[in-house]
């Protein structure tokens, strides 16, 4: 356990950094564009690359020693803040305002490129888990890990609002720099108990997708579980695309800032809970009456435009959002042979996080030319508009209500379905 918590507070130095440049990027493009749309794409571009190179980190982190892959990861998200570095020293500040400008995107991706690559060591902590944890107390380790995602977004959602008003993007990726090198450092010094490298067979592939879909398969309910999931991740695009526009249109970036950094205290009381108490007997009936109290909140917390009212939404959102990747992490690590988590646990994350960018890069344009003019100047100004509000945000808030909706409906009829109830007596036994 020892070399648990420190393998888990180098990961909360990364995701603190990374958390603070993602933050930063996006408040900055906003800003700099006042697009929704460059918003949504950047987005859509991140949960892209995000869900191609998932299993590949998968394979990854199966055929390599835990360390080397954590170290491997800090490396190569060092490189892209490098890299971004350059570019945003190069170049004048007026071609940033222009959206069309390929360097912006450049830029842009690059740090989102730095993010990415911090995932492939995201994608090694579930089976850090299973190695360093005993399975009794995997939720609870789980939880843990959910605790250090909070404290990440609370610290980032401080620092990110304030470091764009007082000091600037020059700064965001100098301390991203900054950072990294010290959470490489530290690694080198953490020694993790892995004498050898366990494989399904002698020569095995780096890539090995029809074993691993062959490994989901031969559970039963564990597909359900992930298309479950990937469900929730296309609806969850919407939160991607239009939360930060939505905060943005009600109050002024570092206000918005410390908002978030307030309310992600919400990740961290939903990880504690988990860490002292664990997901119960059955961690998939805790996912589904989870979803079923964020898909509520997703109808109600925009319903007028109230600054309190979105912060009270959001809090509920983030207390509970730890307990859903906890829960499908524990099922993993129960029911998947260890040394195919890493590919099942990417597999997953990469079909799930296919499902996000196709929202982002469609619910842009719908918010932009359809839902925003809709609560402006058209039809809805009548219809709705004397209760529901007028102007661009509530257009926007308009698209969370239907989200809601349409998650509580799925939940509800995926709850009661065959394949979740043969993977919870698969849990079971």
């Amino acid at each position: 356990m020892r070399t648990f918590h420190q393998i888990l507070g180098n990961a909360l130095i990364v995701a603190v950094i990374n958390m603070f440049v993602w933050f930063a990027v996006i408040f900055w493009m906003y800003l700099e564009t006042s697009s929704v749309l460059a918003t949504a794409y950047s987005g859509g571009v991140f949960m892209i690359a995000m869900a191609l190179s998932s299993f590949w980190f998968g394979s990854i982190v199966d055929h390599n020693k835990k360390k080397v892959v954590t170290i491997l990861s800090s490396v190569a998200t060092l490189g892209f803040y490098l890299a971004a570095f350059g570019v945003y020293l190069v170049t004048p500040a007026d071609v940033f305002k222009d959206v069309m400008n390929p360097t912006l995107w450049l830029f842009v991706s690059l740090l989102l490129g730095a993010v990415i690559a911090s995932n492939l060591r995201g994608i090694a902590m579930p089976t850090l888990v299973t190695l360093l944890v005993p399975e009794n107390d995997r939720d609870k380790a789980n939880g843990m890990v959910g605790m250090v995602m909070g404290i990440s977004s609370m610290g980032a959602g401080f620092a990110s609002g304030f470091a764009l008003a007082y000091l600037g993007m020059f700064w965001v990726v100098a301390i991203g720099v900054a950072v990294t090198v010290a959470a490489i450092v530290h690694l080198f010094f953490i020694s993790i108990p892995e004498p050898e490298i366990v494989h399904t067979q002698e020569k095995p592939k780096q890539i090995d997708i029809r074993g691993t879909i062959s490994a989901i398969r031969g559970i039963p309910g564990l597909f359900a579980l992930i298309f479950f999931t990937t469900f929730n991740n296309f609806l969850g695009g919407v939160f991607m695309s239009l939360m930060d526009p939505y905060g943005l249109s009600l109050m002024r970036v570092e206000l918005w800032g410390v908002l978030w950094g307030v309310l992600s205290s919400g990740f961290i009381l939903g990880g504690l809970y988990i860490a002292k108490y664990g997901l119960g007997k059955s961690p998939l009936r805790t996912l589904f009456r989870i979803n079923i109290v964020t898909w509520i909140v997703c109808i109600l917390f925009t319903i007028q435009p109230s600054i309190i009212l979105l912060a009270i939404g959001i809090l509920i959102w983030v207390c509970l959002m730890p307990f859903i990747e906890a829960t499908e992490h524990t099922i993993i690590q129960k029911v998947v042979p260890f040394e195919r988590q890493g590919r099942v646990i990417g597999f997953a994350q990469s079909v799930e996080m296919a499902a996000s960018p196709v929202t982002a890069f469609f619910i842009g344009p719908i918010a932009q030319f359809i839902f925003i003019p809709f609560m402006t100047t058209g039809a809805g100004v009548a219809l709705i508009g004397d209760w529901f509000g007028v102007g661009p945000g509530r257009g926007m808030a308009l698209i969370f209500v239907l989200t809601g909706i349409i998650g509580l409906a799925v939940t509800l009829v995926a709850m009661r379905s065959r394949a979740y109830k043969l993977l919870a007596r698969q849990y079971s036994q």
